[in-house]
């Protein structure tokens, strides 16, 4: 269709006859988001909040199918990069986001801690100055105020306010290790994300959430002692890019049934089925708002 076509069909959402419209607006989630800018024209121009109120929903019906749509290709496609799969669902809320920019800086967060790192100290001293520069220089901190707000789960919202959730400060930890060439990998605690330093024979853990606090695996016992549960290599081992994108997901969706937004809830849990295979079954660290 050109230009005009789809304006003329645009502007069949306000016809009084049910049928055309409900023809119309079909036609448009056929043809998909490259309708958006026309819509969004469309909308500027109506003076109806009925007609209005139509053409909003139409556009977030059509971003809502763009992220399922690019949340299933990254998850077919192996989800090998994680800030990918990160912007995604950020695009949920955000859907003009970019993810060049998120790129950018987490590339400048690197760049501010690799000045102060030396890769010839121990382990431990690693992180110790990585630690320094996250929570001194850079003033990441635990969202503890808003521990349940939707923004956690907001990559872009977490790089601006430096607030956020277990998950969140996590894996922004990890992305600018990783660039720094540590062994530093995501681990799917039950009721709390941490992180590992694995290497060899060395490992040790690693909570954002309290300042890049370090502990051992006597910690863990502990810790999965206390809530009743049975040891697995889960608690201890590095996970996936899918089980992080899954757990950012699954507290996405606490945190909308939190504030009482079922159509949200309804939206991100088919986001999450999106990410899972056909036959598999969540473990049970993924239905933790942590």
């Amino acid at each position: 269709m050109n230009d005009n076509e789809i304006k003329a069909l645009i502007s069949l959402l306000d016809d009084e006859d049910r049928e055309i419209t409900e023809h119309v607006e079909q036609k448009i989630r056929e043809l998909g988001g490259q309708l958006i800018p026309y819509l969004e024209s469309e909308w500027e121009d109506s003076f109806s909040p009925i007609h209005q109120k139509k053409i909003e929903e139409l556009i977030h019906d059509l971003q809502y199918q763009s992220v399922l749509e690019r949340i299933r290709l990254w998850k077919e496609t192996g989800g090998i990069d994680l800030l990918e799969g990160l912007w995604i669902v950020a695009t949920y809320q955000y859907p003009d986001l970019s993810l060049d920019k998120i790129r950018q800086e987490i590339k400048q967060l690197y760049l501010d801690v690799w000045l102060e790192g030396k890769s010839e100290m121990h382990p431990i001293d690693q992180i110790k100055t990585l630690n320094t520069v996250f929570f001194n220089k850079l003033k990441f901190a635990a969202n503890t105020k808003h521990f349940h707000s939707p923004s956690n789960s907001m990559i872009n919202v977490v790089l601006e306010s430096r607030r956020g959730n277990p998950i969140s400060l996590c894996v922004i930890y990890m992305l600018i290790a990783q660039q720094l060439d540590l062994p530093v990998y995501g681990v799917n605690l039950p009721s709390l994300f941490v992180l590992t330093y694995k290497k060899d024979h060395t490992q040790f853990y690693i909570n954002v959430f309290n300042r890049g606090l370090v502990f051992s695996k006597s910690d863990i016992d502990h810790y999965i002692g206390q809530l009743n549960l049975k040891p697995a290599d889960t608690y201890y081992q590095p996970c996936t890019n899918l089980d992080i994108i899954r757990r950012v997901l699954r507290n996405l969706m606490l945190a909308f049934e939190k504030i009482g937004d079922t159509g949200r809830v309804k939206e991100v849990e088919q986001l999450l089925d999106a990410v899972y295979d056909e036959d598999a079954t969540p473990p049970l660290s993924d239905y933790t708002n942590k």
